[in-house]
């Protein structure tokens, strides 16, 4: 009775139990996408469950790094975490660097055929960087000053400007979600928030009419609101991830047996628009139980983050609840009509190295903070 005390208070349960569950399952679905693709092109059909697995082993062991020491010292590492992350944005927009992929500059190529995309890690870079600035400002019991939160905004610019110029909107809409939900948790004042969410939406509205979007980015959203717009590219792909979840019906066609990923109807299938697998293969009822396991790790993140002892703390749990909950929001909904297509992986289940590295060290941060409480 007392180990299971111990491990209970060490880790919290349901949040690795969701976080596993939602591991195998992307790796299931990750093979099912690849399988038959790859053995009719006579390639090792089991090449990308092989790389996943790997992922998964990688990022649980730089979860458990990010585990391993007390939150309360990263403080003192936030400043280094962040340069580097910098440092990683401008190598990518260097030509002898980076490496573009659909339009995006946003990778580092390394040897054996591997990238890294380090806007994924600066998410974590600008939450603890925000979280350190206005956690430091409110001991006493006092509420950040607009100059606190200023400095907080200019920790998140930089490296938000270096993801606009990749261009990267996805991962600008959801680090941008992040930073307006800290400043609101952090107890600013409220014309904080409500200002940059109607500074954020004037800003959108000015770039998609100076015409900064590239023209992939606005078929894109012209897509989203007419799927008829660009029937060859961006309109074919939403139309054929919207048939491929709707024709698995209640209980799905069964795990491999999907007619639509098997014949690779959906592009990107394995990355961006993984969920159409799900909805083909496993039905409404498997991504019914996807979203219940995504809704516990937003649940038990919200649970530590008011369990905290600490603002620091407390603010890093709910910069990461907020960064999972709008990316996951962003590509179900892109997969389903309902969001514009954005081009992020949906966390835990797509396939991806720096995503999959960085979304299980923010489990770790998570797990870091519970045993400290």
């Amino acid at each position: 009775m007392k180990n299971i005390r111990l491990l209970r208070d060490r880790f919290d349960l349901p949040l690795l139990v969701a976080t596993s569950l939602l591991l195998g399952i992307g790796v299931l679905l990750v093979y099912a996408a690849t399988r038959d693709w790859y053995a009719s092109a006579g390639e090792d059909p089991q090449f990308y469950l092989k790389r996943q697995i790997l992922n998964i082993i990688i990022g649980l062991l730089l979860a458990a790094g990010a585990m391993s020491i007390d939150y309360r010292l990263l403080r003192a590492y936030t400043p280094i975490l962040w340069g580097l992350s910098v440092i990683g944005l401008i190598a990518v927009l260097i030509p002898a660097f980076g490496d573009s992929v659909n339009g995006a500059r946003a990778w580092i190529a390394l040897p054996g055929g591997l990238q890294i995309q380090p806007a994924e890690f600066a998410k974590i870079a600008i939450i603890v960087g925000m979280s350190m600035i206005l956690a430091e400002k409110r001991e006493g019991s006092q509420d950040p000053t607009s100059l606190d939160v200023l400095q907080s905004l200019a920790v998140a610019a930089i490296p938000l400007l270096l993801i606009v110029a990749q261009p990267d909107l996805g991962t600008t809409v959801i680090i941008s979600a992040a930073v307006v939900t800290i400043i609101a948790a952090s107890g600013a004042q409220t014309r904080w928030p409500i200002g940059l969410l109607s500074l954020s939406a004037i800003g959108a509205y000015v770039v998609i009419r100076i015409g900064v979007l590239d023209e992939y980015q606005l078929k894109r959203l012209q897509s989203f609101v007419d799927p008829t717009a660009d029937p060859q590219s961006s309109g074919y792909q939403l139309r054929q991830a919207r048939i491929t979840i709707g024709s698995g019906g209640f209980f799905g066609k069964g795990l491999f047996n999907g007619p639509q990923t098997n014949g690779r109807f959906v592009p990107e299938q394995h990355t961006d628009f993984i969920f159409t697998v799900a909805g083909e293969e496993l039905g409404f009822l498997g991504c019914i139980f996807i979203l219940v396991l995504y809704s516990i790790i937003l649940w038990r993140a919200l649970v530590i983050a008011r369990r905290s002892n600490d603002i620091f703390g407390r603010l890093v749990c709910i910069g990461v609840m907020a960064w999972f909950g709008f990316q996951i929001f962003e590509n179900i909904g892109m997969a389903v009509g309902l969001a514009p297509m954005t081009g992020v992986p949906l966390p835990f289940l797509s396939y991806g190295g720096s995503s999959m590295f960085a979304t299980l060290m923010a489990v770790g941060l998570l797990l870091n903070v519970h045993s400290r409480r």
